[in-house]
């Protein structure tokens, strides 16, 4: 797996890496590697809810397909240290309708990371929001914005999202400011189904575009994927990172559906 893109994401094309990953355990172990740095199966075990022996197996399995490698011993040479082999990781459904394997696997994969962080905004809204203090807590929050792209524009999008956020994901740690602090950027990238888009006017659309609401930051992360866009800017989720099916998520990166990428 190789890593062409702007904020070094693992690119997964592998249909069996694709469902190694889609499980909740190694999807957190992702998760606390990227976010905190090398740690032993024993130390990983009490976030991810497994027994570190169950913790060890997990990682090995994705060991076996380059998403986790070994570390630098720690002070305790003895115990066996892992670290994660990128920022993130990101994936697309196959364009070929008749890959049903590449298919499946991507839809699998895709559904775990929705799963996974479906309740952060709320916990976000109930334990973090409230003891921010008024500068962070103005430039927290949840825009929903409807347009109506071709594929093509689509991709432009995406494409200009993540141009503006890569000199900030890849920057040297030394060179982040003095007063940063970790920022989740979640973007959920959701084309609607195949149906003729309505007109402004018409029943059931708005007479104009939408209207963003801001609500607070969506979480703590040292820095986005798509899964959509789920990583670390600063610092998924491509869970992400940032972070997506479609663009189904990246973790580390970014995240979308069909596309997926985490980054941290």
């Amino acid at each position: 797996m190789q890593t062409p893109n702007r904020l070094g994401d693992i690119e997964i094309t592998d249909p069996q890496a694709m469902r190694a990953l889609a499980h909740p355990v190694r999807l957190a172990i992702l998760d606390h590697l990227r976010r905190h740095g090398p740690a032993t199966a024993t130390q990983l075990a009490p976030d991810v809810g497994a027994t570190p022996s169950v913790t060890s197996w997990h990682l090995r399995h994705l060991a076996g397909f380059g998403l986790v490698r070994d570390s630098e011993p720690g002070p305790d040479r003895r115990q066996r240290r892992w670290e994660a082999a990128a920022r993130g990781f990101r994936f697309e459904a196959p364009l070929d309708p008749a890959d049903e394997e590449g298919q499946a696997a991507a839809r699998v994969l895709s559904q775990q990371m929705f799963r996974r962080y479906a309740d952060l905004p709320s916990r976000w809204a109930d334990e973090v929001g409230p003891a921010l203090d008024p500068t962070w807590l103005r430039l927290a929050g949840l825009a929903n914005t409807r347009v109506v792209v071709s594929a093509e524009e689509l991709a432009a999008i995406e494409d200009g999202i993540e141009r503006v956020l890569a000199p900030y994901v890849t920057r040297d740690p030394a060179e982040r400011p003095a007063d940063g602090r970790g920022v989740l950027l979640m973007r959920y990238v959701l084309p609607e189904g195949s149906g003729e888009p309505g007109e402004p006017g018409e029943p059931g659309e708005p007479e104009g575009p939408e209207e963003p609401g801001r609500s607070g930051s969506w979480g703590e992360s040292g820095g986005p994927g798509r899964s959509g866009s789920w990583g670390e800017s600063g610092g998924p989720g491509r869970s992400g990172g940032s972070g997506g099916s479609g663009r189904t998520g990246r973790s580390g990166g970014s995240e979308q559906a069909g596309q997926s990428r985490e980054t941290p």
